[in-house]
């Protein structure tokens, strides 16, 4: 079994049709924020989940927080047993706010995913955010969440998504559950953009199916150099 986490990357967002959620399309709006099932299909993470004969389970959820990365994927291996774990991490600034009983993702891109009684403490959040404070507070809850999944003997493969921590000063030991985790060059966006991939429009920050196949082999190859399974 493989386990998936991430934001719009892993959830293979405008993959194959242009939408992010599952509900966006409206056969499939009972789905809610799960990624779309066409998408799915051509993710990442299914084609190396085939490549590996694997059962695939995907959490990832479009434009969601690291927040929510580390909450989702905590709930499931409390209770599931993956023989591996994929974490695709988001933007540094995005956060997630309980409210009215529900999880609201919360990032820099616009006040329309948050209900109106949110969208002043929204404002004050983007007038607040501090990139280097938010570079430096990801690096280390992501730091412990690695040494949590160390000490649960939960085997785990990290990489960035767009953003990277080339600006920490000082820098941790990740073995090879990180893929380059200080290099900007090795995050998902960069490495298929130096392979030529180009995103599936111009005002877009999403691949296609084949940027979604050549990186399920890059994992691959970058498990089994590491003998991570």
């Amino acid at each position: 079994m493989v386990y998936v986490n991430g934001d719009s990357h892993a959830a293979a967002a405008e993959c194959v049709n242009p939408y992010a959620w599952a509900e966006d399309d409206g056969l499939y709006w009972g789905l809610g924020q799960q990624p779309h099932p066409d998408n799915l299909r051509a993710s990442f993470g299914n084609e190396l989940a085939n490549q590996l004969n694997a059962i695939l389970v995907c959490e990832a959820q479009a434009g969601c927080s690291n927040d929510r990365v580390i909450r989702t994927t905590q709930e499931w291996i409390k209770y599931n047993t993956a023989d591996l774990v994929i974490i695709q991490w988001s933007t540094w600034e995005r956060e997630e706010w309980f409210h009215n009983k529900v999880w609201w993702q919360v990032n820099a891109s616009g006040i329309d995913h948050v209900p109106q009684e949110l969208q002043e403490k929204y404002k004050q959040y983007i007038i607040g955010i501090d990139w280097q404070e938010k570079i430096n507070s990801a690096h280390e809850t992501i730091w412990k969440f690695h040494q949590e999944l160390l000490e649960q003997n939960v085997n785990h493969v990290f990489f960035n998504g767009n953003n990277d921590f080339s600006k920490i000063q000082v820098k941790q030991d990740w073995g090879v559950n990180y893929i380059n985790p200080y290099d900007p060059d090795a995050t998902f966006d960069a490495v298929l953009r130096h392979a030529g991939f180009k995103t599936v429009n111009p005002n877009s920050w999403h691949f296609g199916p084949a940027a979604h196949c050549f990186w399920s082999k890059y994992l691959l190859q970058y498990i089994t150099d590491n003998k991570l399974l």
